[in-house]
């Protein structure tokens, strides 16, 4: 028979799929990485149990304990895979522009999540950073990974991401690119990648408004997932080879477009990773012997409400025009 003991058991090893429609004028190879079917259907699988069992070996997490992060989602269900299985409580704060269906997952899963305002600097106190801190202060047995600063984000990804693509790949790639957030994908990634051939590009994908793309002009935006408003510690800018900046309008587009174009029901950030690296494909002219992998972090389910809603779109102006009109 076969069978996993533990959902644990299932994280990673998710496939690549290539990408053709609409592609035709990029003659590289396409791929994208689906970490939507990790079963908790992100990629903050992967560093949930890298952190939780960090902070077990350092004894910073006890049996009944409680777990306390700031979170847009995804990292709160992906430590909740590893929560429900040892017996932590979890407390989440969140940004209030994170869509209701996660949310309503967390809550569904057991969690208490926190909606914090967005438009309030990280050190306010009340930022979805600041709440989270003084309520593992205030809360006996409490613990946050902190994913922002936490070296076990970046280690996941440069222990399981970073060799799965390259086995993969055969070692043929030649591009990767993925979104920045907490940086720890495309660090651990990056890392790894670079050490098995220094020329692999490694591609940021962020949103305009991030600090990333431009420290002096941060502002708020509509993509979820990726982007900050100030450096953690978990990101290492010198992996990085180029910082392609992204636009909340056609990141919706293109989220809305892949079910229909390529079948694939994928969440806002990997709308976003999609038109940053198609943007520097068509740059950089990438040739036929040129493998780009893609990493795509979640699914569409979690923004059922929000980018496939046109009610919602139309009230936040991210209807594409001839949709609007017609409406």
């Amino acid at each position: 028979m076969q069978y996993a003991e533990s959902l644990l058991d299932l994280m990673g090893n998710t496939p690549l799929l290539r990408l053709k429609q609409g592609l035709e004028d990029i003659p590289a190879t396409i791929l994208a990485k689906l970490e939507y079917l990790n079963p908790g259907g992100s990629v903050k699988d992967r560093i949930g149990i890298y952190m939780v069992e960090a902070a077990e070996k350092e004894g910073k997490l006890g049996p009944g304990g409680t777990i306390v992060e700031p979170t847009s989602g995804n990292t709160g269900l992906g430590l909740l895979m590893v929560a429900t299985q040892r017996g932590y409580k979890c407390i989440f704060t969140c940004p209030d522009k994170v869509s209701q269906d996660k949310i309503d997952v967390l809550r569904a899963f057991g969690a208490e999540v926190i909606p914090c305002p967005t438009a309030v600097e990280p050190e306010d106190p009340r930022s979805y950073y600041s709440v989270a801190r003084r309520l593992v202060e205030e809360i006996p047995g409490a613990f946050s990974p902190n994913q922002y600063d936490n070296p076990a984000n970046p280690q996941a990804h440069y222990e399981t991401t970073g060799p799965e693509i390259w086995r993969q790949t055969e070692g043929k790639i030649t591009h990767f690119a993925c979104g920045m957030g907490t940086g720890g994908t495309i660090t651990g990634v990056g890392r790894y990648l670079k050490e098995q051939n220094p020329n692999i590009q490694i591609i940021g994908i962020d949103p305009d408004g991030s600090i990333y793309s431009n420290p002096n002009k941060i502002h708020t935006y509509r993509i979820e997932g990726i982007g900050e408003d100030f450096y953690p510690k978990a990101i290492d800018l010198s992996i990085v080879d180029e910082i392609v900046t992204v636009y909340d309008q056609e990141s919706y587009d293109m989220t809305r477009l892949m079910p229909k174009q390529q079948g694939l029901f994928i969440g806002i950030s990997g709308g976003s990773a999609l038109v940053g690296a198609y943007r520097y494909a068509r740059k950089h002219q990438l040739k036929a012997d040129d493998v780009m992998v893609i990493l795509l972090p979640d699914s569409g389910r979690g923004y059922v409400s929000k980018a496939f809603n046109e009610e919602w779109l139309r009230k936040n102006d991210l209807l594409p025009a001839q949709e609007a009109s017609a409406s």
